[in-house]
């Protein structure tokens, strides 16, 4: 008698692919939310200090436009953007941190790429500043282009695509640059600014950073204008925990459309009260929609987002714009239908 072949039936082929999901699940999908709604914080791994995106100011305030995305997580989530514990992070810590459970999202000006989405169990969420790499030199050099620079001392940090990117430029483009690596930021800054490099390359926008927080004189210090790479920024989460992983992206998204409709920290709550609009009254959660609903939130999570940090705009200008420090243009991080990037998938 021959031998029959087993032939398994789609529901038993089923039946294995749900086991086989469940085995592969990590421990803690699904139970982000719950570990913060116990602990009544979240966790928020953020940078040991660049301004306009995650620092203290001179009180011991953390503030920044990421700092504003974590304020605007527990906004949503607990009702109150206090409730935040900010764990600064270098760059070599940072992954490790969000792998382990140490945070539960990493919004530390950390550039998105295809081997940290796709090989370290962490997802990227959405781009909140749009940049790229750049150099900054003293203005006594004269340097006016980075291909003048050959031969030449640049200042780095061990650990970041920068360190990366300026290889893979030297090479390309034959300049023989001289890295001189250091794996702490500060440690970077101060060499710099000691004359130890002669150029310091990192984002534009955290050079545009250092230098307005770092300088004795800020006009002695020039960022050349070509960019080398393309640096989108964003915060991360674990891998497993698809309800957290929504609801980081939409608070985000949120901030992005209720600058589009013109809802800001002003008038949030007379638009909830007064605006016909559905598009607003699906944003603010005063029609008869419930976007909160399948995120497993309240009809008012997004209001109370943009009464705690403002819209996208409000963050920006405040945090990197025209009313902060760093002073710098809105330029790609402009909204879509303004020329630039911004372009929030729609709350409906």
């Amino acid at each position: 008698m021959k031998n029959q072949r087993f032939k398994p039936t789609f529901g038993v082929l089923a039946a294995i692919a749900a086991l086989c999901s469940l085995g592969a699940a990590p421990a803690q999908a699904g139970k982000t939310l719950d570990g913060i709604k116990a602990r009544g914080q979240i966790a928020c791994g953020v940078s040991t200090g660049v301004n306009g995106f995650s620092a203290a100011d001179s009180s011991g305030k953390w503030v920044g436009l990421d700092v504003d995305v974590c304020r605007g997580l527990a906004a949503a989530t607990l009702g109150d953007a206090e409730k935040v514990k900010y764990v600064p992070l270098t760059s070599q810590q940072r992954f490790t941190a969000l792998q382990s459970g140490e945070v539960d999202v990493l919004a530390r000006n950390t550039t998105l790429t295809q081997s940290r989405d796709a090989s370290l169990g962490l997802f990227a969420t959405v781009t909140n500043y749009y940049d790229g790499q750049g150099f900054m030199v003293p203005v006594k050099s004269k340097i006016k282009n980075p291909k003048q620079l050959k031969g030449q001392t640049v200042c780095v940090q061990s650990g970041t695509t920068t360190e990366k990117n300026l290889a893979a430029f030297s090479k390309s483009n034959g300049l023989n640059l001289k890295p001189i690596v250091f794996e702490k930021f500060e440690a970077t800054n101060a060499a710099y600014f000691a004359g130890r490099c002669l150029a310091y390359t990192t984002d534009a926008s955290g050079l545009a950073s250092i230098r307005s927080k770092e300088a004795k004189d800020p006009k002695d210090h020039i960022i050349l204008p070509d960019l080398i790479s393309k640096e989108p920024l964003g915060p991360m989460v674990r891998r497993g925990d698809d309800d957290w992983f929504t609801i980081v992206k939409w608070v985000i998204y949120g901030t992005f459309e209720a600058e589009e409709y013109g809802v800001t920290q002003a008038n949030v709550d007379q638009l909830k009260a007064t605006s016909t609009d559905p598009v607003v009254q699906r944003l603010l959660g005063s029609g008869s929609e419930d976007s909160g609903k399948a995120l497993g939130l309240d009809k008012d999570w997004l209001a109370r987002v943009i009464k705690a940090t403002g819209n996208y705009g409000e963050s920006f200008e405040r945090n990197l714009g025209s009313q902060s420090a760093v002073n710098l243009p809105r330029g790609l991080n402009k909204q879509w239908n303004q020329g630039g990037l911004i372009y929030a998938y729609p709350v409906r």
